[in-house]
């Protein structure tokens, strides 16, 4: 898992559903929000168990019933109806609840009305045939009651929304007794044994009350553990390695952030000196990253420690999409705008060498454009988790010898183990980036890890100019082909060299904030809108 900001795709600004349904205080909802979503899908799954049993329960009574010789007439063709239309609405629930966007308080609301709608459904098919005089009356559990206990268990509501809805639900038995009643197919009898017969049902809707509230209480719980100081986690982002990426909101200010932590329980899968590296590790990107000013660097909220042992750090959020989501959705990049992306890396980058830091993992998916305010392709480098301090300051995050970072952007010093590094392998690393940006492939592409490191150790690479479906100026391709040196010395000193050599690059037109307006209104519409990403799905080291 990469960097809180990164997503593939990654638009993590909230949208309207997943702001509204942030918990914690003042909310009427006792579960996280990505908790409610796992129960929304639980839901989805149980309409389509549902519509299977709708259809495969009414071709078995067929089978069953034939079998016996229909001794009571029974009429089918009512019941089967019933079936038919309730099976149509447990499928097209299960395709509503699968639609990007939906709000998942919505949804549990709608389980609450599909469970009723089915109990009404079941007591209707249960009361429809014909009943002998002689049917004994006698307290019994039905499906109803199961239903109930059901929805309490798999998809949560409140208490007293379970209350009211199992109650209607139960009912159901005795409103299909007294239409049974009115057609003149069954005479109960007296009225008080509707509550003879179902009485054990309303004593379930009980059960199932307390389950809510159970549920309710671990809701909460839940919720009081993702508490971080001044922060509330509202939902998980990504996991991996490092720890794992939240969206959360400071409690005064209103501002959504990235809090990416590390458990406690992670660091205990790990012992000695490999924990110990994985602490050092969180705690020097956190360093790192507050030390940098270069705001095309992803700033730094908070840093802590909580009372019960987790490591977190707060970061801004980030509205756009990584360079690797960028070529694979649109494709090879103009040009004019990717010597734009390039110039602000090289700030960033610049502001990190100056402090004696090297990053060690520049790759597309450490790099995210966005929107910033009213500016657009607005270029943030992330991830500074193996970062390198040099000048005599290493930190030691990294075994004596070790390859570190990522094999297709990773420079030949690196990968030979080499411990004297400095910016230059950063502009490596960004050559890569370019390349990407400019044909869509990888510089060398090679099948698995190792061959990939040993093809930037030896081989020599192809210039973009000769792999892109676009025109690439001399110039620019030169600039590339100078940061793929082997050698260090043979690129650019510094960041802020390749950015004046991009700044002198012949025949690279501007790209404009006109330009990059353009794109995001053409491309981006749906993220400038505002609406629920399609993909959030962060990374965290």
């Amino acid at each position: 898992m990469k960097d809180p900001r990164c997503l593939p795709r990654k638009i993590i600004a909230p949208g309207p559903a997943s702001t509204a349904a942030a918990s914690g205080a003042g909310s009427r909802w006792p579960l996280p929000h990505d908790l409610l979503e796992e129960a929304s899908n639980r839901l989805g799954v149980m309409s389509l168990v549902g519509a299977g049993l709708w259809v495969f329960g009414t071709l078995a009574f067929h089978v069953a019933l034939a079998a016996m010789g229909n001794p009571y007439g029974i009429e089918l063709g009512t019941t089967d109806a019933i079936a038919v239309v309730n099976a149509l609405l447990s499928v097209a629930l299960f395709f509503y609840t699968r639609q990007a966007g939906r709000d998942p308080r919505f949804i549990l609301d709608l389980g609450l009305a599909y469970m009723v709608v089915t109990a009404f459904a079941l007591g209707l098919v249960f009361h429809w045939a014909p009943v002998p005089p002689a049917w004994p009356i006698m307290p019994t559990i039905s499906w109803l009651g199961a239903v109930v206990l059901m929805f309490a268990a798999l998809v949560p509501n409140s208490p007293g929304k379970m209350a009211v809805a199992g109650l209607i639900a139960v009912s159901m038995n005795p409103v299909g007794m007294l239409i049974s009643r009115a057609r003149g197919t069954w005479d109960f009898g007296a009225l008080s044994n509707i509550l003879v017969m179902h009485y054990p049902d309303y004593f379930l809707v009980g059960v199932a009350v307390v389950i809510s509230g159970v549920v309710t209480k671990l809701g909460q719980q839940v919720t009081k553990a993702r508490e971080l100081g001044s922060y509330e986690l509202i939902e998980q982002l990504g996991k991996g390695g490092m720890g794992e990426v939240w969206r959360a909101r400071h409690r005064m200010l209103a501002r959504d952030a990235a809090v990416k932590l590390i458990q406690p329980g992670m660091l205990s899968r790990d012992s000695g000196a490999n924990a110990q590296t994985l602490r050092r590790r969180f705690e020097q990107e956190a360093k790192a990253t507050a030390s940098l000013r270069s705001p095309h660097t992803v700033e730094l909220y908070d840093f802590g420690v909580t009372g019960d042992g987790v490591f977190y750090y707060v970061m801004e959020l980030l509205d756009g999409i990584d360079l690797e989501t960028l070529v694979k959705r649109f494709g090879p990049q103009p040009p004019a705008r990717v010597a734009h992306i390039l110039r602000q890396v090289c700030r960033s980058l610049a502001d990190a060498h100056g402090h004696g830091m090297v990053h060690r993992d520049i790759k597309p998916t450490n790099i995210f454009l966005c929107r910033l305010g009213n500016e657009y392709d607005f270029a943030k480098v992330l991830d500074f988790g193996l970062v390198k301090m040099t000048g005599g300051n290493e930190t030691m995050m990294t075994a004596e010898g070790a390859t570190t970072g990522t094999p297709a952007y990773m420079a030949p010093e690196v990968a030979l183990g080499q411990a004297e590094i400095d910016g230059r392998t950063d502009l490596y690393g960004l050559g890569c980036v370019a390349y990407w940006l400019l044909t869509g492939s990888l510089v060398f592409e090679e099948k698995g890890a190792t061959a990939t490191i040993l093809a930037h150790v030896r081989k020599d690479p192809v210039p973009p100019s000769q792999r892109s479906e676009l025109a690439v100026p001399a110039s620019l391709d030169r600039a590339v082909m100078m940061c793929l040196a082997k050698e260090p010395a043979g690129r650019p000193g510094s960041g802020e060299t390749l950015a004046r050599m991009l700044d002198r690059c012949e025949g690279v037109d501007p790209w404009t904030r006109d330009d990059a307006e353009r794109w995001w209104s053409a491309h981006m519409a749906r993220e400038l809108a505002g609406a629920e990403p399609s993909e959030s799905v962060t990374a965290a080291g």
